[in-house]
């Protein structure tokens, strides 16, 4: 019940992310809103100072550190995107694409041995996001585009992160990851600056906000409760952020987007459960460890 009840805190804190970038709007463009995002954020980076400093990293690490943190620049500036084109439910379903593509990642480049029923799996969340899109049957948007993308970028970042787990601690792996997006932002920022209110500043500090909150709660989730319980929960982040487009900002309901969500997020609950069933080394991380 503890880890159902921080997962679902969790849910709610992500979508509260989605709702205040959606709420900011496209005045201040998207690298810019992502670069502030992570500038911003660099206060809760503090007590990450010490072991980043206590274990300086050698030149590989410097160099997976700078890989992952090219790959999660570009991750964010597509999800920013997005957020400003399309709905919230559709950026929230496909965004569970991630651990999928990380799922074929694993087996690709690290040597990681994919199933039959790993495949199954992935051929159902590809279905998914099939049913989402519907090709063929609406427009697709540049807004879709990103997120298929943005995906990609995350999954790339998440098994370097998966690398390095083996070599420091995670507080050095997430430290390091909010100083190399935040530098990796900067150009991409300046290159489009549009000056901020104070108002604007003030919605983008609380996604930083709710942003380290989300991954907190995540953590004591994890803690107090298997993956296998806690997965299936974040289902709910959909239907919430559903609920919230089309109450707040005035965006219709698309079952597509809800059953095309629910085929993603099953697969990847299924690939979660086998790991744990297995007693493996979970190789997918948790959909909303792909958050931002």
């Amino acid at each position: 019940m503890a880890g159902v009840f921080w997962m679902l805190v969790t849910g709610a804190l992500f979508v509260a992310v989605t709702a205040i970038v959606k709420h900011v709007g496209s005045r201040i463009p998207p690298p810019e809103a992502a670069f502030l995002r992570y500038a911003l954020g660099l206060v809760f980076l503090v007590p990450m100072l010490r072991p980043m400093f206590a274990a300086p990293p050698d030149r590989r690490a410097l160099t997976l550190f700078g890989a992952r943190g090219l790959a999660h620049t570009f991750g964010v500036m597509a999800w920013f995107y997005a957020m400003t084109r399309i709905p919230i439910a559709e950026v929230t379903a496909m965004n569970y694409l991630s651990p999928v593509y990380v799922t074929l990642g694993a087996a690709l480049f690290l040597g990681e041995t994919l199933a039959a029923r790993r495949i199954a799996a992935v051929a159902v969340a590809l279905l998914g996001a099939l049913v989402i899109l519907r090709p063929g049957m609406r427009e697709i948007s540049p807004g879709h585009v990103a997120m298929l993308f943005c995906a990609l970028f995350f999954a790339a970042s998440y098994l370097m992160a998966k690398v390095m787990s083996g070599r420091v601690s995670p507080a050095v792996v997430v430290g390091w990851l909010s100083v190399t997006v935040t530098v990796g932002l900067a150009p991409f920022a300046a290159a489009v600056w549009v000056t901020p209110t104070l108002t604007e500043l003030f919605w983008l500090f609380l996604v930083a906000a709710c942003a380290t909150g989300g991954h907190y709660t995540m953590t004591l989730a994890f803690r107090a409760a298997p993956l296998s319980v806690t997965q299936p929960v974040t289902f709910l982040q959909l239907v919430w952020a559903a609920l919230l487009g089309a109450l707040v900002f005035g965006e219709p309901v698309d079952g597509w987007v809800i059953v095309g969500g629910a085929l993603i997020l099953g697969s990847v609950s299924f690939i979660t459960w086998r790991e744990a069933m297995l007693k493996r080394r979970a190789v997918t991380p948790p959909v909303m460890a792909t958050k931002l």
